[in-house]
């Protein structure tokens, strides 16, 4: 019996759950041991490989979330908030690790996580890829560096179908400003701008998302004064970064005690 680390993957009809089966079935450091779709979805009761057009891969697609981590190690998981919130319960109760790259999740939805986490090792983030997350680095330590006097802004850009805004790697740039300037974010954000809004107010920080075509993802955090601006800038050409990531995640969970974790924590950033 393979001692490799048992993966399921939730929501694996979607396009990052395809991705993520890839990955994980490309690793030599995992194994498959699950799928998981909404019940009455057309996959149920299928081979995961079959239904994704591939060779079988022996994976029985299912959507008892119970019954498909009990012999688990890991649930890796970019589904919507109210499915994330039912996969944590149970991932709490079977103590394995929970990768979350679910977004558009409330503040009441992140304390529900929180609360799971008291139970198992969660690592949540917005954005798994390496070079966002230096970013995020990058972006506290110039807000910290930079004095009101500059304006920061957060520009992001996704495909037409995204259904939430700003994006959660907006928002994960947007808390990295407001940590390094010392403010809460909630008390700082500068959202929906129309029609007549007046001068910006000095020391918030803004977001703008542009919606369109195919676009995997692109975040520019601009940090404007008087003069002269300064721009960070992250473009993802590919999905599977984020893929990549996500196991680097549920392979790093293993063994850990529980608590909420990131990305920074997996890849030694704090």
């Amino acid at each position: 019996m393979s001692e490799l680390p048992r993966i399921v993957i939730a929501g694996a009809s979607g396009r990052m759950g395809q991705m993520l089966i890839n990955e994980v079935v490309a690793s030599s450091k995992a194994q498959l041991s699950g799928a998981l779709e909404r019940e009455g979805h057309d996959w149920i009761g299928s081979d995961v490989g079959t239904s994704m057009g591939q060779a079988e891969l022996g994976v029985t697609v299912g959507s008892d979330v119970l019954e498909a981590l009990a012999n688990a190690d890991a649930l890796i998981d970019f589904t919507a908030p109210a499915a994330t919130l039912v996969h944590a319960k149970y991932a709490a109760q079977a103590r394995i690790t929970h990768v979350i790259g679910t977004t558009g999740m409330t503040a009441e939805d992140d304390a529900a996580v929180e609360a799971a986490s008291r139970h198992a090792a969660i690592v949540k983030a917005g954005n798994m890829s390496l070079g966002v997350n230096l970013l995020v680095q990058l972006t506290k330590q110039i807000a910290a560096a930079l004095d009101e006097d500059f304006d920061i802004e957060i520009v992001e850009t996704h495909h037409r179908h995204k259904v939430d805004a700003p994006s959660g790697t907006a928002l994960m740039l947007g808390a990295a400003a407001a940590e390094g300037r010392g403010v809460s974010l909630n008390d700082m954000s500068d959202r929906g701008r129309d029609g007549i809004t007046g001068a910006r107010k000095s020391g918030t920080i803004g977001f703008s998302a542009i919606r369109g075509g195919d676009v995997v993802g692109e975040h520019d955090v601009i940090f404007a004064a008087p003069g002269e601006r300064l721009v960070l800038r992250h473009l993802a050409t590919d999905r599977q970064i984020f893929a990549r990531g996500a196991l680097k995640a549920a392979l790093w969970g293993q063994g850990k005690k529980p608590g909420l974790y990131n990305m920074e924590n997996v890849l030694g950033l704090k």
